[in-house]
């Protein structure tokens, strides 16, 4: 798919097709683990997006176990539900909801995973008290959210020149996934919501993109950040300074590579 391409499609298509397999798809199996998701389990997914995270679920649950994908956004779930699961894998339920309500009863879940979502959240502890509502004593509880961005040496990087070159208050729009890297902060949260015994560890993936333009032309389509943030004009003279700022991540086969930390959140529901 070229830049063109990504900019003129809808944003759940973008974060599916750009978003999940450079970023997202490896974490799945991370989170699953946190939570200790374990063959014939019942799991939800929290604001599962398209469902990378879903999917590693149902792997991990095997074909004995459920999994629940839940998420606000119909067009998220809409790409969602054209995914299947491999027949060694759990049954999938892909549902509507918010994370600070959700539709389902007490005690229902063995594990709970929400995985780079947490921070956009309209009420964070209300949102743990809910997943905590659901899970059954003695269930697993994962939460990841992006460490802070200077964490980051490429996503640093790119904050830094988007405040060089277009002040401070663009940096920020792209920041906004990385509010929440601060386990201090996360802790606190936990402690608003009642989250007894949480534990906070940063854990360590990489991002891929096939280039510089590749990255960029994504991260100015993506709604959550730089979406109608930048102009034409504005975006070429991106493109051009990110090719030099972003050149010490380039891989032999001109793709892009480079860490992005993130910290989860674990809890045992007592």
């Amino acid at each position: 798919m070229n830049g063109e391409t990504r900019l003129n499609a809808a944003p759940a298509e973008v974060y599916d097709s750009q978003f999940v397999p450079a970023l997202f798809a490896h974490w799945g199996p991370v989170v699953a683990d946190a939570a200790r998701v374990r063959p014939g389990d019942r799991v939800l997914d929290v604001a599962c997006g398209t469902g990378a995270a879903t999917l590693a679920a149902a792997a991990k649950a095997g074909p004995a176990g459920q999994v629940v994908g839940l998420d606000a956004n119909p067009e998220m779930l809409a790409v969602a539900r054209r995914k299947a699961a491999r027949d060694d894998c759990a049954t999938i339920e892909w549902l509507e909801g918010k994370a600070e309500a959700l539709p389902l009863p007490d005690a229902g879940f063995d594990a709970v995973v929400s995985q780079f979502a947490f921070m956009f959240f309209e009420d964070r502890a209300a949102a743990l008290r809910e997943m905590l509502r659901v899970l059954r004593p003695g269930g697993g509880l994962a939460v990841a959210v992006c460490d802070a961005v200077e964490t980051s040496p490429g996503y640093g990087r790119f904050a830094a020149l988007l405040d060089r070159l277009f002040g401070r208050a663009v940096g920020d729009s792209f920041r906004a996934p990385f509010v929440l890297g601060d386990a201090a902060k996360l802790r606190e949260i936990c402690g608003e919501a009642g989250l007894e015994g949480a534990e906070v560890a940063q854990h360590r993936e990489a991002v891929r993109f096939a280039s510089v333009d590749a990255m960029v032309s994504t991260e100015r389509a993506c709604v959550w950040t730089l979406g109608g943030v930048l102009d034409d004009e504005q975006f070429a003279r991106l493109k051009d300074e990110a090719e030099t700022e972003l050149a010490p991540f380039v891989t032999d086969d001109g793709a892009i590579r480079f860490d992005m930390p993130a910290l989860i959140v674990t809890a045992r529901k007592a």
